[in-house]
Order: C-alpha cells, then sequence, then structure tokens
C-alpha cells in the first residue's frame, strides 16, 4: 500500500540522518498517514481514507468533509475521491449554473 494522503497528497520525503561526526545515512520522511471514517451528507454514506493529520485538521477548518472535497484541487486527490468529488458537486443545493447573456 502506498504511503500517500489521500486528500492532500502527501508523500514521503528522502533526506539524510546526520551524526555528531557529520556522517550522513539515507532516511525517509513518512507522513503521518492514519484511517479515517468520514460521512458525506449530500451523499448519505461514508468511507473510510487513509489521511495525514494535516488532511484531517483542514476537513475540521472546512466545516465538513463535502465542503473540503468542494473547494480542494483535483491534483492532490486520489481517483477514487476526485469520483466522488464530482458526485457531490452534481449533487450540490448551491451549484454555480450557466447564464447565457440575452443581447
Amino acid at each position: 500500500m502506498s504511503k500517500k494522503c489521500e486528500l492532500t497528497g502527501k508523500i514521503p520525503m528522502y533526506g539524510h540522518n546526520v551524526s555528531h561526526a557529520n556522517n550522513k545515512t539515507h532516511r525517509r520522511f513518512l507522513p503521518n498517514l492514519k484511517k479515517v471514517k468520514f460521512t458525506s451528507e449530500l451523499l448519505k454514506r461514508s468511507l473510510k481514507l487513509r489521511v495525514s493529520v494535516a488532511g484531517v485538521r483542514s476537513v475540521d477548518k472546512k466545516g465538513s468533509f463535502d465542503e473540503f472535497l468542494k473547494t480542494v484541487k483535483n491534483k492532490n486527490l486520489s481517483a477514487r475521491l476526485k469520483k466522488l468529488k464530482k458526485s457531490i458537486l452534481i449533487k450540490s443545493p448551491f451549484r454555480k449554473t450557466s447564464t447565457a447573456k440575452s443581447v
């Protein structure tokens, strides 16, 4: 299983362990991933995601999982969340509709 956050797209970073003698050895900085259950009020269903703690805090700041998905960029989301975002935008009561100007 990949170590990537499904909401924010965080992936492992690479760097060095540096000893007192300044010897450098390779290491990985892994994101703090947790399994979290989110519920969507618009779709009336819940899903389990592997999300970084920073991603959970972002959802909390927006107020709900649906509001977060409406505002987040698609490039950061996993493939299944892109489909979910599309269905949420369709069911959203306050979505923008295109208005044609009559001349």
